[in-house]
């Protein structure tokens, strides 16, 4: 994967190049629990459901929304997923840093294979919106993993703040 922050990807085209950013936001998200304990990633720090395994798990959720969802036209029950947004950000207690990481992992195979001979011009079958262009997809994508990427960074920073108090 080139660098976003190197000249090389200057020379991609632009689905491409929106597909380096995308995964640098997925491997952000998935390295945010790196060195914490359950115990820190399961921290309620605000009043939403958001905690950092939460989002996490959330990022799973949207990958299967976009790639599964999205990308073949079955429901969400049929792919064994949340009905809700808000729902996938609750946490059982058989999650676990490794458990959420592990399915955040397959469910980044699971897009990549729906991605798979795609172009930005290609047409997912869609979702609740109907018929979506691969290129919207992957656009929202890379806005709503940059949105959760920030709310990990600042929730990562609190955590390891409270260890030095």
């Amino acid at each position: 994967m080139p660098n976003p922050d190197s000249h090389d990807i200057y020379q991609l085209d632009y689905d491409d190049m929106v597909q380096v950013f995308i995964d640098q936001h997925r491997l952000m998200l998935m390295t945010c629990l790196d060195g914490l304990t359950e115990g820190e990633a399961r921290a309620s720090l605000v009043r939403s459901k958001t905690t950092l395994l939460g989002l996490v798990k959330h990022a799973t959720f949207v990958e299967r929304v976009w790639f599964g969802e999205a990308a073949t036209g079955k429901s969400r029950s049929e792919l064994g997923i949340a009905a809700t947004p808000d729902e996938s950000f609750a946490l059982k207690t058989s999650d676990t840093i490794e458990t959420v990481q592990r399915d955040y992992t397959r469910a980044l195979e699971e897009s990549r294979q729906a991605l798979s001979g795609k172009s930005g011009d290609d047409i997912f079958p869609g979702n609740r919106r109907g018929p979506l262009p691969v290129r919207w997809v992957l656009l929202h994508m890379l806005r709503e993993l940059a949105q959760h990427c920030g709310h990990a960074d600042i929730l990562r920073e609190q955590i390891l703040a409270s260890r030095k108090q």
